[in-house]
């Protein structure tokens, strides 16, 4: 009997309680393919985009949009399958099956969607939601940053960075590269390479410390001294017991209170230590060593001084993460916060150092046009008109090269542009000397042999 019960137990699969996962097909995928998936089921999730109510409420087009690309799917729902007013507004989240059917002539879909079931919807308020139909500015989106990735420029932003991304991991392996993680909170400076965020738990404390003697102020000199002479008395107790020979029990309770009067006299003491406001020493520094790390550390500006001792050990190697500048700028070659491909090469010169980042842009550039042709299309459209040609330029044309000394030569002898900064052989060239050299000298202008790519 045990026996049978242990096999029908075991037969009991553990996930028979369990909702069975959803097989989800994504927009992208099934618009690449277009009219070929007519006839097909499938199961698509999105957000509305737009809706309407057509043939007099009897049924509904829905633009639904998942994320996978910037084109929407249409989708019919007829009022039979479900209450249409609760999908058509915009921002609306829904879960529907259905089966695929190519569009009437003279339509622009491709193929469409004819729902059957609608299994799931997350409704919103049409008079709150605040993404209207309209285009929003990029300046408007940042009051509503959490939905703003469902706008199309956003979405395919985040999606171009993706790919960016992904590339980059991609291009370095493929060259031998490994790939270092290296600390996002440092106590180096690394050279000086920008502004600091410095990163404490002393502020939090001193807050912490401050409400505290606020509701429980520190004891005086006068609570310690009664405190002390308790302790003294009772530790005259325990010693009387002993002298008379009073049972253990007797000594065991009265050491147990004297044990609870040192540790209350110890407190006590503690606490007439803390003082409001950071801790500081006697010359009046800050006191780190009180810190979480005993020292001053910092958001780290550059992974490049990690990263070059795994270099001397490992050849070739790179870092591709955040790093934060603190530089009270609002231009736009300033970020806070930004993340950065920082490549190093062991038993290499400059000019492999430039072949390296010349066949890495142009990997770059290539690969957007060939993975994100149409999040590409989109910015051309309504950003930069001449973003695909620049990729195609780029990713085919060799980067024409100019040593430091050549281009202060090349600038000191421009006659038609007076520049702000006087150029001189040692200095570091400004952006306008580089604009001009880019612009007017058509070269590819490498001035130090790290390579460091922002984006």
């Amino acid at each position: 009997m045990a026996d049978a019960a242990t096999d029908a137990m075991a037969a009991v699969s553990l996930s028979d309680d369990l909702e069975p996962a959803t097989s989800r097909t994504s927009i992208r995928s099934i618009l690449a393919n277009g009219a070929a998936r007519a006839g097909e089921r499938v199961v698509v999730g999105g957000w509305v985009k737009t809706g309407r109510e057509q043939g007099k409420g009897s049924f509904a087009f829905l633009e639904l949009n998942d994320g996978s690309c910037v084109a929407n799917l249409q989708v019919l729902v007829d009022a039979a399958v479900h209450p249409l007013a609760r999908l058509t507004t915009t921002g609306t989240s829904v879960l529907v099956e259905g089966e695929l059917k190519k569009p009437p002539e003279g339509t622009k879909q491709c193929v469409e969607l004819r729902v059957d079931r609608v299994l799931e919807v997350g409704e919103v308020d049409s008079a709150a939601y605040p993404l209207p139909k309209t285009k929003l500015t990029l300046e408007n989106l940042r009051d509503v940053v959490h939905l703003r990735s469902r706008t199309n420029t956003i979405g395919a932003v985040a999606r171009i960075r993706h790919q960016l991304a992904y590339a980059t991991h991609r291009f370095f392996d493929e060259n031998g590269f490994l790939y270092v993680h290296t600390p996002i909170i440092t106590t180096s400076d690394c050279e000086g390479a920008g502004e600091m965020f410095q990163v404490t738990t002393l502020f939090s404390h001193a807050e912490k410390v401050e409400k505290e003697l606020k509701e429980n102020p520190a004891p005086s000199e006068s609570d310690i001294e009664a405190a002390s002479i308790a302790v003294k008395e009772k530790g005259d107790v325990v010693a009387q017991l002993k002298v008379a020979k009073a049972s253990k029990h007797e000594i065991t309770a009265a050491v147990a209170q004297l044990k609870v009067a040192k540790e209350y006299v110890s407190k006590l003491d503690e606490r007439s230590k803390l003082k409001p406001g950071i801790p500081r020493r006697d010359d009046g520094t800050v006191a780190y060593e009180n810190d979480f790390f005993k020292r001053q550390a910092f958001l780290t500006v550059s992974g490049q001084l990690q990263v070059e001792t795994y270099a001397c050990a490992l050849s070739s190697v790179y870092t591709f993460g955040p790093t934060f500048r603190a530089e009270n700028s609002h231009t736009s070659r300033h970020l806070a916060e930004f993340w950065m491909v920082e490549p190093e090469i062991a038993f290499a010169n400059l000019q492999d150092d430039m072949n390296c980042a010349e066949r890495y842009v142009q990997y770059l550039c290539k690969w957007l046009l060939e993975h994100c042709r149409e999040d590409m299309e989109f910015m051309a459209k309504n950003y930069d008109k001449t973003a695909i040609e620049r990729l195609t330029l780029v990713s085919s044309t060799p980067f024409e090269r100019i040593s430091y000394t050549k281009a202060v030569e090349l600038l000191k002898n421009v006659t038609g542009k007076k520049f702000e900064k006087k150029v001189e052989w040692g200095i570091d060239l400004a952006s306008e000397h580089e604009r001009y050299v880019y612009q007017n000298l058509i070269f590819y202008l490498p001035l130090t042999s790290a390579l460091c790519l922002e984006f």
